[in-house]
């Protein structure tokens, strides 16, 4: 048989760790493993029995007295403490009660499942355009809204009647169910499946909204998108989602912006990315060229000599945060130097002349240069561009 890892380790605490944290560390651990996450998991089921045995042990004060003292062979028989004890019993529901609460309830559960609970999120989607994510913008959207029922007050039984408690759970709005494990019997809490876990069921249903307890309705809602959001992120909208249960606040609209692509930008957080093409004699001599930027064209002055693949920095010109709008990012331009074509054979001629006056690698023939291990540069590259013409 294996030999038994140290309690403290199995749950990843310290040895004076609290009540508490040795709770909320055991809470992660089932809910990481537990085997109705996991059916048929062996490994999880026995890593969950391993946690299992640890928080039985390090929760109870004397158990975990002993523990200290003297190890594992407190509890075998073997070493000097009080010798083997019984797991069985040991009542884990509020644990494991929060866990399918998460998985299931959508949040926190409260001691009853069946007291006032939030309603749930309800999720649409918008698609907008890259500029309006840049500079925020407006939108209407027309969603199903689930509206108290007026009929029966949103309780969904018919006038004059009342739910009644649920048989199943006895109006708790929780099963119990047991389960053996290494060390005894275990009681594991799920949500009743007969009332949902409010606690009570309708008998004679509203003839309204026939035992929901809400009417849907087409409704129209103003949307407003914040500069500077990013694909994927989502809008909320207070108390627009599923009516609360047994007098709980509403859920929220949760409304998630689909950006569509630009063919003139790319965006990567706060910052914009774009090319602009600058021709032979610019590259060569300088001056000014026009460039796109979201906010509109500007006129940039080009530096003599400047390559291909040179970026620039417009400070100021990227997508403003949407925690300060005042705050923007920067846009980066990639310079390309277009290589000209349709080239008349003075033209050709003139470029050629050009490049013998400033020592480049063409002769006036056209061939190479003496030096054939040389570099290509730019002459060289528009040479072989201007001899496919």
């Amino acid at each position: 048989m294996a030999e038994k890892r140290d309690y403290y380790e199995v749950l990843g605490v310290s040895k004076t760790a609290t009540d508490a944290e040795i709770k909320k560390a055991f809470r992660q651990q089932a809910k990481k493993y537990h085997p109705d996450i996991h059916p048929g998991d062996k490994e999880c089921e026995e890593k969950f029995k391993e946690a299992q045995e640890a928080y039985a042990v390090l929760s109870d004060p004397d158990k975990r007295r002993q523990y200290d003292q003297f190890g594992h062979a407190a509890f075998d028989g073997t070493g000097g403490g009080a010798g083997g004890f019984d797991f069985s019993g040991m009542d884990m529901g509020d644990i494991f009660g929060d866990i399918f609460g998460d998985f299931f309830g959508g949040g926190r559960s409260s001691g009853r499942r069946n007291g006032p609970a939030q309603g749930a999120n309800v999720r649409l989607s918008v698609r907008i355009s890259f500029e309006e994510a840049i500079f925020g913008c407006t939108k209407e959207l027309e969603f199903n809204y689930k509206e108290t029922c007026s009929t029966c007050g949103g309780n969904g039984a018919k006038p004059g009647t009342s739910p009644e408690t649920c048989t199943q759970c006895n109006g708790t709005g929780k099963v119990v169910r047991q389960s053996q494990s290494l060390f005894g019997v275990v009681q594991n809490v799920t949500t009743c499946p007969s009332c949902g876990g409010s606690g009570k069921v309708v008998k004679d249903k509203c003839p309204t909204c026939h035992g929901t307890g809400y009417n849907t309705k087409k409704v129209r809602k103003t949307v407003e998108i914040p500069a500077g959001i990013d694909n994927g992120q989502c809008v909320r909208i207070r108390e627009y989602g599923e009516p609360g249960i047994n007098g709980g606040p509403r859920g929220d609209l949760l409304v998630e912006v689909i950006v569509s692509g630009s063919r003139d930008f790319e965006r990567q957080d706060v910052n914009i990315f774009s090319k602009a093409s600058i021709s032979y004699a610019i590259a060569a001599l300088g001056g000014d060229i026009r460039i796109k930027t979201v906010d509109g064209d500007i006129i940039y002055t080009v530096a003599p000599g400047t390559q291909t693949g040179t970026r620039i920095r417009l400070k100021g010109k990227g997508v403003p945060s949407t925690r300060n709008k005042a705050i923007r990012g920067e846009h980066y331009v990639t310079l390309v130097v277009n290589t000209p074509t349709g080239l008349s054979k003075d033209a050709k001629e003139a470029l050629k002349k050009f490049d013998e006056l400033s020592g480049g690698s063409l002769t006036k023939e056209g061939g190479a240069s003496t030096d054939s291990k040389k570099k290509k540069g730019f002459m060289d590259k528009l040479k072989e561009s201007l001899d496919d013409l």
